[in-house]
């Protein structure tokens, strides 16, 4: 079956795979239709508010737009029953923005998953990462 010269343009090259060492990601994602609810972006995210304390800093650390982090911000307070973060407006004292109690408890859990399932499936992983180039 013919190629297009491009068809692999957005894949790294086998060189590039086998000189870094392979590791496995799960990438979680909770879907409502098909809008993503919950996801590593917004997760990375609120834990990037916890620690600035910021949407601004926070989008800044994440190398992301203001606007950007701040749609994905309103999607995830929108999804949830509880927001996962309040947000004070800005001007002549600062304004500012603060993790929840729920958004506290949606990264633990986010990231409990994480661990749940990278143990879970560890003997599978291991068979998957020893087929890759190295």
């Amino acid at each position: 079956m013919p190629r297009t010269p491009n068809a692999n343009a957005s894949r790294p090259s086998t060189a590039k795979i086998a000189a870094s060492k392979p590791e496995m990601r799960f990438r979680l994602r909770v879907t409502a239709g098909d809008a993503i609810a919950i996801g590593p972006g917004k997760i990375a995210l609120i834990e990037a508010i916890a620690k600035t304390g910021s949407i601004t800093s926070a989008a800044k650390s994440l190398d992301m737009s203001y606007r950007r982090a701040w749609l994905l911000l309103d999607d995830l307070n929108r999804s949830l029953k509880k927001p996962a973060v309040d947000s004070a407006k800005g001007g002549r004292d600062g304004g500012g923005s603060q993790v929840t109690e729920a958004g506290m408890q949606l990264i633990t859990l986010y990231r409990e998953i994480e661990v749940t399932a990278a143990r879970a499936c560890r003997t599978e992983v291991s068979r998957l990462l020893r087929m890759l180039v190295r």
